[in-house]
């Protein structure tokens, strides 16, 4: 499994229906469920970005698919970051030439 790391900003429509943010993180979490992909963890955020998701997925296509459901609904725009753990970063730094 591949893990990533994703940053969200509300947009205007996500501020004023901000009540209703946990109730669409649930959702998100089952639609996420559907298309293979795991939601390790949910913050909300107080700084540079509103909030951010970790998610553990088997591709890039299962997260590409579920962020743009997600971007459909018009409540948060997303930036996502492929993450490596200590052993994959292990194993990309063997391959190095120098």
């Amino acid at each position: 499994m591949e893990t990533f790391i994703v940053l969200l900003d509300y947009t205007p429509q996500g501020v004023q229906n901000i009540k209703e943010s946990p109730a669409r993180a649930d959702a998100f979490a089952t639609t996420a469920q559907a298309l293979g992909v795991t939601v390790k963890d949910v913050y909300w955020t107080f700084g540079d970005h509103d909030g951010v998701l970790v998610l553990t997925a088997p591709n890039d296509k299962a997260v590409s698919t579920l962020l743009l459901s997600l971007a459909q609904d018009g409540n948060v725009r997303t930036r996502t970051l492929k993450a490596y753990g200590k052993e994959e970063m292990e194993q990309i730094l063997s391959g190095l030439i120098h």
